[in-house]
């Protein structure tokens, strides 16, 4: 017989349980975005054209690998404070906060704006939750101020493009 979600914890933590769900939620709305944002990515890598294809597809390639090694370090984060994380393909897709990402076949520009996109967005979600992790976790809030740095300079790349 399976645990249900709230269930006791067999993991303990320091936090307390008004900090620790609070800080659950905030890793658990990360851990979804950062999932589709790999998804996303790797949608656009399988269906960028255009005369700079292969640079864009490259690109996309970090993007996806940035994204899935932040999102296994906010998982055992969250595992680690006693928080079972949720990376259900349904979970992910009743709760990411990136944009819809266009079908079909994209030009390497249409790709480069869908992406500055998500993850100007992104950002924007992550700052938040930094601000909400100010009192109740610092750990956590670092391991989120480090996320933001890289996705910043992400975005920033892929804007540059746009330029």
């Amino acid at each position: 017989m399976s645990k249900s979600p709230t269930s006791k914890s067999p993991i303990t933590s320091s936090l307390s349980e008004a900090d620790r769900a609070s800080v659950g939620a905030v890793l658990q709305a990360t851990l979804v975005d950062l999932i589709d944002l790999s998804l996303v990515a790797k949608q656009a890598h399988w269906n960028v054209v255009g005369k700079n294809f292969r640079s864009v597809h490259l690109q996309l390639d970090e993007l996806v690998t940035t994204a899935r090694t932040y999102t296994d370090e906010v998982a055992e984060r969250a595992a680690a404070l006693g928080i079972s994380p949720d990376g259900k393909a349904r979970t992910v897709a009743d709760g990411s906060g990136v944009p819809e990402f266009p079908n079909g076949w994209l030009k390497e520009d249409e790709v480069v704006a869908a992406v500055v996109t998500a993850l100007g967005e992104l950002v924007q979600r992550l700052r938040g939750r930094i601000d909400e992790t100010d009192k109740s976790d610092l750990v956590t809030q670092d391991l989120l101020i480090e996320i933001t740095k890289n996705l910043e300079q992400a975005h920033w790349m892929w804007q540059a493009q746009q330029a």
